[in-house]
């Protein structure tokens, strides 16, 4: 039942919506991501049970794990600082597979995304997702993204 509401989920996302933001991945405490997508460089660490931050080319996060569900904080600097929140839910689809849904907003952008991230072998995951990032007073600009990450 949990699988079928979060693929409507990804569904009803998908059926809203070019951007910036890292996969949602699962760390254990201690565990460190390093990866790609698209052209897009990422590193995040697992300080705590709950607590991840995150470094992107222009973008800081944390995020606090509330058992699958996670709230979002960072900064996206691009011309001037740019606070922002968001919401990100993740669940197993299937074994090595698991899915996930973020959005993130800004005062002058809004930013979501759905993905997948799939275990090739024990420490590297293959991530697709489509993203679609709206900038205030613009149009939409949407993305679909391969990429790799390696946990360690």
């Amino acid at each position: 039942m949990k699988k079928m509401i979060f693929a409507l989920l990804l569904l009803f996302v998908t059926g809203i919506g070019t951007g910036f933001a890292a996969p949602i991945n699962n760390l254990d405490r201690g565990r460190t991501a390093i990866g790609f997508v698209d052209d897009d460089f990422y590193v995040e660490h697992k300080l705590t049970n709950n607590l991840t931050l995150g470094l992107q080319e222009h973008d800081f996060y944390g995020q606090y794990d509330f058992r699958g569900f996670r709230a979002i904080l960072g900064n996206r600097d691009y011309h001037g600082s740019n606070p922002y929140v968001g919401a990100a839910a993740n669940m197993a689809l299937a074994p090595a597979l698991d899915g996930y849904v973020s959005l993130i907003a800004g005062s002058d952008f809004t930013e979501m995304q759905v993905g997948v991230n799939y275990n090739l072998v024990d420490n590297l995951d293959i991530n697709v997702n489509y993203l679609t990032f709206r900038p205030d007073g613009g149009s939409d600009h949407n993305r679909t993204g391969i990429g790799l990450t390696f946990k360690f």
